[in-house]
């Protein structure tokens, strides 16, 4: 193999540890040889992650592996969240959704035992924001990651320092059971430079989402440096800050493929490395207030009637911070006292890791929201959404991942606060 194997490797993929685990580890070497690797390295993060969080009647290739790796005892080394789950009686749907649901999420109680026996972290643990210091997956500066979800792979690798590629779901699963990831791409220092100068040249401060979505769809795969950001974020990675950088990434990672951005100034390899990050044929992309708006106007509307009333408003994809749910709350109540109103215009939900949204619950903010008409909740925006039925619904949201991968229109967050308020634009 082109992959040199320590003599633990070599072991496991003997089958010292039983044939399932050497399955995983062969697995893992013939991913690695597809990517140039040259060897396997430790993954050192204290907790996994694990994308697949949804029980689909269709997937049971999933599930037979998943026993397959049970009844091998080819468990998770790494205590592991996993993505939000699909459903919460809570969010508003019809009888028919209901019904839909349950049959198109039927494995979803045989599938999250089956988390379980594998190494879930703890019932609380479905969130796409697991590094959420509620939730307790918060990794370390240089931690080696064996992680898949996008939005929480490129908040690891570029607000937190740690180091993950951009895995596919179950490969991710494999590097916990065995310990080991392939070395290749943002494991490496080389693979962590920057082959893309972008200089941030607005009037205000943007929009997270458009200016993650603008970057992504124009660097896609590759690496970001980005010049004037800290202008408007300052240089300290205060909870405001990682709040910003944590949506401007998921539109990154999303709208592109990005799994690294830097920020000159702010993130931590660009303060200790600055230009040093960047490539000698590194190119440059400027963003000012007419990109911008450019990028934005470019967001298709796929609703079957574009000039429908919207029927439902997600925030929060990804999950909201207890600082962003306290920041939103604030602002809505504003707004509806201003217009007149006690509730909002149209049915909403505020998405929030389980732990963040149980301690938002204890206070007063959250009754208000209540008051107000506001469900919180720790479901998936997006797999709610990607069904037939959801699918032709109106639905509004600030969120630039949920727009690109559902038939969600966008909106910035002030448009939304707008439409909720007054219930027009």
């Amino acid at each position: 193999m082109a992959i040199a194997l320590t003599a633990e490797q070599q072991a496991i993929l003997a089958g010292e540890k039983g044939e399932v685990q050497a399955k995983v580890m062969r697995t893992l070497v013939m991913y690695g040889e597809t990517f140039g690797a040259q060897k396997m390295v430790p993954v050192t993060g204290a907790n996994g992650h694990l994308v697949t969080s949804f029980g689909l009647g269709v997937m049971k290739p999933v599930y037979a592996l998943m026993d397959t790796l049970i009844e091998g005892g080819a468990l998770s080394r790494q205590p592991f969240s996993v993505d939000p789950r699909p459903l919460d009686q809570n969010v508003p749907s019809n009888l028919l959704q209901n019904v839909f649901f349950k049959v198109m999420y039927s494995k979803q109680a045989s599938y999250e035992a089956q988390l379980n026996k594998l190494g879930l972290l703890d019932e609380s643990a479905f969130t796409c924001t697991c590094y959420m210091d509620e939730v307790g997956n918060k990794p370390r500066e240089g931690d080696v990651l064996s992680w898949a979800e996008s939005s929480a792979v490129v908040y690891a690798n570029s607000v937190l320092g740690a180091r993950c590629n951009r895995n596919s779901g179950i490969i991710e699963l494999f590097g916990s059971i065995v310990g080991y990831v392939p070395y290749f791409g943002l494991l490496t220092d080389e693979g962590r430079k920057a082959s893309w100068i972008v200089e941030v040249a607005t009037t205000q401060k943007p929009e997270a989402q458009v200016l993650g979505s603008a970057i992504g769809m124009k660097v896609m795969e590759d690496v970001p440096y980005i010049r004037g950001l800290d202008t408007w974020l300052g240089t300290e990675l205060n909870q405001d800050a990682r709040d910003y950088l944590k949506d401007m990434g998921a539109a990154t990672a999303s709208n592109g493929a990005v799994g690294l951005y830097h920020i000159e100034n702010l993130t931590p390899e660009a303060v200790r490395q600055g230009e040093a990050l960047l490539r000698p044929d590194a190119k440059v992309y400027r963003i000012d207030d007419a990109e911008l708006a450019r990028v934005k106007a470019g967001y298709p509307v796929i609703w079957k009637d574009a000039n429908a009333a919207p029927k439902l408003c997600f925030v929060g994809c990804p999950h909201l911070s207890e600082r962003q749910l306290n920041d939103w709350t604030q602002k809505l109540t504003e707004a509806l006292a201003q217009n007149g109103r006690k509730k909002v215009a149209i049915p909403t939900v505020f998405t929030a890791a389980p732990k963040v949204a149980e301690k938002f619950a204890q206070t007063p903010q959250a009754e208000a929201l209540r008051a107000a008409g506001v469900v919180v909740s720790s479901i998936c925006p997006l797999m709610y959404m990607n069904n037939p039925l959801c699918g032709k619904m109106p639905v509004i949201t600030s969120s630039n991942k949920l727009r690109t991968y559902t038939s969600a229109r966008y909106h910035t967050d002030a448009e939304i606060l707008q439409l909720l308020a007054k219930g027009e634009n």
